[in-house]
């Protein structure tokens, strides 16, 4: 018994949970699967040298499976929370059984016949299997599920399947505590999870901030500012939702690649700003442009949150969009001021643009260099026909968002000119 009091309180390092959750009539089924060495604090009996005695092991069984998992899973129905669950069944498995592949061999398994002390295997090298059961009142309504299974391990990663009765698959993977999650949201709740994600993931990105910060420090002005921000914003629009539709590169490469591009970025709009050469027409010109690689990176951010999409992936993007469009807006609210008074009692506005936008550059040099080395380690990618023609599909995007930013930008120039002549005029009748 010795041995299982030392390996009782080890936490150990990564535990993948696996789990079906599949409504039927008036009741819910939840399949769970977790290594045994993840419940903590149980001793279970073994005989031997360490080896599992499992015609002793049911009670405790039942008695991990409720204070590790059950515990810790709460779930909803039409947000109102379902009382603790049954457990119906436990099962041990071994680490090469392969039933969790999909429910119904999941469900045969656990149901199945159980494991006998003919099999000799140390307890801390098998799986626990456990079958709950909630009441519920239509196994149509609105689920929703809280796994809070990161007290398991130093690292957890909880693998979902949400089976509704209309026959799809919804998989879901969770690092750790996701919070409450809805299992099939109404696009309304979608577009609000996806509003807030975009306002977060704004404030957080340090790099996304620093070029936003380099852009408006010559134009502090929201009238001059709209053109230049909507035109980011129609940017990173466009490759975040073609990003999202799997229209972009998945090699590896391709990550560090943006990154990188999206340092140098930094880099360019500090070092004009110093060069004192731009204008608003230029620097909306040049935040579409830079735009779009931005929204590669914004992509880069979605990938596992697009799982709480439900169905309403296109509704979840622009959500997205908003919320980060939200979270601009409010760091312009605070920042024009701010520049604004610097400017007025502390420095000089150019003297103070350059000493700004040099320790911009400075902080946007050394992210370029750091991304650029380890995008350097990836070998150049074979030249095949498969590469071609995502080249080609991609040299063809580029040629049409060019097209259409000369056009903008071609009618932008004749709106400017014809409002400059009407002041013109509009003076000189005066």
């Amino acid at each position: 018994m010795m041995a299982a009091g030392l390996y009782a309180h080890d936490i150990p390092n990564d535990i993948t949970v696996q789990a079906f959750f599949k409504p039927e009539g008036n009741r819910a089924r939840l399949l769970v699967r977790v290594p045994l060495k993840a419940m903590r604090d149980v001793e279970f009996p073994q005989r031997g040298p360490g080896y599992l005695d499992f015609d002793r092991a049911d009670p405790r069984l039942r008695d991990a499976a409720i204070l590790w998992i059950a515990n810790f899973i709460q779930l909803e129905e039409n947000d109102e929370r379902l009382p603790k669950p049954a457990v119906v069944e436990t099962r041990v498995s071994l680490e090469s059984d392969k039933s969790f592949s999909s429910y119904e061999q999941a469900l045969a398994h656990v149901t199945g016949p159980r494991l006998t002390n003919a099999t000799t295997v140390v307890w801390n090298q098998t799986l626990l299997d456990v079958l709950f059961e909630y009441p519920i009142r239509s196994d149509r309504s609105d689920f929703s599920i809280h796994p809070a299974l990161d007290t398991l391990g130093v690292r957890v990663v909880t693998v979902l399947r949400f089976l509704p009765p209309n026959g799809a698959v919804r998989a879901f993977e969770f690092n750790g505590d996701p919070g409450m999650v809805r299992l099939d949201p109404h696009w309304y709740q979608a577009a609000a999870r996806f509003v807030e994600g975009g306002f977060r993931h704004i404030l957080s990105g340090t790099d996304h901030l620093l070029f936003l910060f380099a852009l408006v420090i010559p134009f502090r002005k929201f009238r001059a500012l709209i053109p230049i921000v909507t035109a980011f914003t129609l940017a990173h629009s466009i490759t975040l939702i073609a990003s999202a539709y799997d229209l972009a590169p998945d090699a590896l490469w391709f990550p560090p690649l943006i990154e990188t591009l999206i340092a140098a970025s930094i880099v360019y709009m500090a070092l004009e700003n110093i060069a004192g050469t731009s204008n608003v027409h230029r620097r909306w010109v040049i935040a579409f442009g830079f735009g779009l690689v931005h929204g590669f990176g914004f992509s880069f951010a979605l990938r596992e949150t697009l799982q709480f999409a439900g169905s309403h992936l296109l509704t979840s993007l622009l959500s997205f969009n908003v919320g980060v469009e939200l979270g601009q807006l409010m760091v312009l609210l605070l920042m024009i001021p701010a520049l604004d008074l610097l400017f007025k009692y502390a420095v000089a506005e150019r003297m103070g643009t350059i000493i700004l936008s040099a320790l911009v550059a400075h902080t946007g040099w050394h992210w370029m260099t750091d991304r650029g080395e380890k995008l350097l380690r990836f070998p150049w990618p074979e030249m095949n026909l498969v590469v071609l023609a995502s080249a080609l599909r991609w040299l063809t995007a580029i040629v049409a968002i060019a097209g259409v930013w000369w056009l903008v930008s071609t009618l932008s120039r004749a709106w400017s000119a014809k409002a400059a002549r009407q002041n013109a005029e509009g003076e000189l009748k005066s």
